[in-house]
């Protein structure tokens, strides 16, 4: 093989063709996947270093506004046209680097569920498990670490292990099962998936059916493809992003749409028709634990040899470092909410076996079916501005808030306390919401089965939930901090009203 130095001056000419990845009427809009626009990954926080990006250019003739050369195999490359050193690997560059990842992959891939195979490699039972563990598997990885996801995956193969036994559930059993995983859309598109496949009688067998599946698209489509199905397409998420963009040295920005496909098409050269599946998990798993955002293990990279990032990085002058790739794009700045949150606990008293019983009920709303945690359940909340804020104006927020519920405080419930909490400030990727938390304890006059009948009729749903079973239900990591913050309170005023 030619050497680094040698290979920036020589010209790759004649005819090159590079079959498409997708077909024509593919939209290129959904080449950007949810994993790899999100993917925790990618750091996006500081601005590229002027320096680099300098130095970037003389070495490479790489500019971030570069449009890459990517032809159909209907129009080939004119003889007279010369291809940037980015914008494809050499046929001995791609066996290499293939080899190389499969060879290593083999000895070192880690041991996770929804790896292991069933039965025989060809019996369609078998495949369609196998497809349906990888899609599961794919969806909660998402914005999520594996030793976090291996639990839930777990859990959720116990309750539902086909597709068909998820189809038969309802969202807010799937909510509960997702809860504490965050973004919930996932699991929402998990069960119309599951829904969909189950009506079609069939899972779908290649990425083109899979992207007909809602809420899969190019990422999820290409994982289960290659690796349940043995389709030879790539797959790139946030990891193989950052692979490939260091193997070739690549300087443009890694969200906008022309170096998206061009990734995309790199990802398609590297894909082993043998070994589909096994080669995109091994870049997804090197990315993972080789290749990885600030401390990339070089020394133990299969790959080393082929990094043109690397090699850059060696020359005595200069001052480029692997984690210059793929460069660093600034995230849009969070917005600042605040929210009035109010927990309401009701004690509701009843006779069993002429025994007076006081039991704790909590009072959850559903939110819309649209929108934000779109359909989950929490305590009353309303947004308030910056200014209204202060104690009166967010109970006065709040007490409008009620009135939508239909239920009359002062008719049906006796008023035993109302007190502040405390603040939480919970993060979301695009948003920072302060929520000011407090508690209000009532009585009931005339029991609970009367006020739920009331609230049939009104537009906002919502239920009482018995203390014994909040810890089960399904609430948002921000909900469930708020509840937790609200046990606290009430643990510190039974221990301070015992010692007085």
């Amino acid at each position: 093989m030619m050497s680094f130095v040698s290979f920036l001056v020589v010209s790759i000419s004649g005819t090159l063709e590079i079959p498409p990845l997708f077909p024509p009427s593919f939209p290129s809009s959904k080449l950007l996947t949810t994993r790899q626009t999100l993917s925790p990954s990618i750091s996006m926080d500081t601005k590229p270093n002027p320096q680099t990006s300098t130095q970037l250019r003389r070495s490479t003739r790489l500019t971030s506004k570069r449009i890459p050369t990517i032809t159909p195999s209907s129009q080939p490359v004119p003889k007279n046209k010369t291809r940037d050193i980015e914008d494809c690997f050499s046929q001995d560059e791609a066996d290499s680097v293939r080899a190389s990842l499969l060879r290593w992959y083999d000895i070192n891939q880690r041991e996770l569920p929804w790896r292991r195979k069933h039965g025989c490699g060809c019996a369609g039972d078998a495949k369609e498990r196998r497809a349906y563990e990888v899609w599961v598997s794919e969806v909660m990885l998402q914005q999520t670490r594996v030793a976090t996801v291996v639990a839930y995956y777990n859990r959720w193969m116990q309750r539902w292990p086909t597709v068909h036994c998820l189809a038969t559930a309802s969202q807010e059993e799937v909510n509960e099962m997702w809860s504490g995983l965050g973004y919930y859309r996932r699991a929402r598109y998990l069960l119309e998936g599951a829904k969909s496949i189950a009506k079609e009688g069939r899972f779908p067998r290649n990425a083109t059916e899979l992207r007909g599946v809602p809420g899969i698209g190019n990422y999820t489509a290409g994982a289960v493809a290659s690796i349940a199905f043995n389709e030879a397409v790539p797959v790139v998420d946030g990891n193989v992003v950052r692979v490939i963009s260091r193997l070739n040295a690549i300087s443009s920005n890694p969200k906008d749409s022309s170096t998206v496909k061009h990734i995309w098409d790199l990802a398609g050269q590297l894909v082993d028709k043998s070994r589909p599946g096994d080669l995109n998990q091994a870049l997804m798993e090197l990315g993972a634990t080789i290749c990885m955002p600030k401390n990339p293990n070089c020394i133990n990279c299969p790959v080393s040899d082929q990094c043109r990032a690397l090699s850059l990085s060696r020359l005595e002058t200069s001052t480029i470092k692997v984690t210059d790739f793929p460069p660093k794009v600034i995230k849009s700045k969070q917005r600042l909410e605040f929210a009035a949150v109010c927990v309401i606990l009701v004690q509701n008293d009843s006779c069993e076996n002429q025994k007076h019983v006081t039991e704790n009920f909590y009072l959850l709303v559903k939110r819309p079916e649209k929108g934000l945690l779109a359909g989950l359940w929490e305590f009353p909340m309303v947004l308030v501005a910056e200014r209204r804020t202060d104690m009166e104006s967010r109970r006065k927020e709040m007490d409008e808030y009620l009135k939508n519920l239909k239920l009359d405080f002062g008719e049906e419930f006796n008023l035993v306390s109302r007190e502040e909490v405390g603040e939480y400030l919970h993060i979301f990727s695009h948003i920072r919401l302060r929520m000011h938390v407090e508690l209000m304890l009532l009585t009931t006059k005339g029991g609970l089965n009367q006020l739920e009948n009331q609230g049939q009729d009104c537009q906002v749903v919502w239920k009482f939930v018995h203390d014994s079973t909040m810890e089960s239900t399904g609430l948002t990591s921000g909900i469930r901090k708020v509840y937790n913050m609200t046990q606290e309170f009430r643990s510190k005023q039974m221990s301070t009203n015992t010692r007085t």
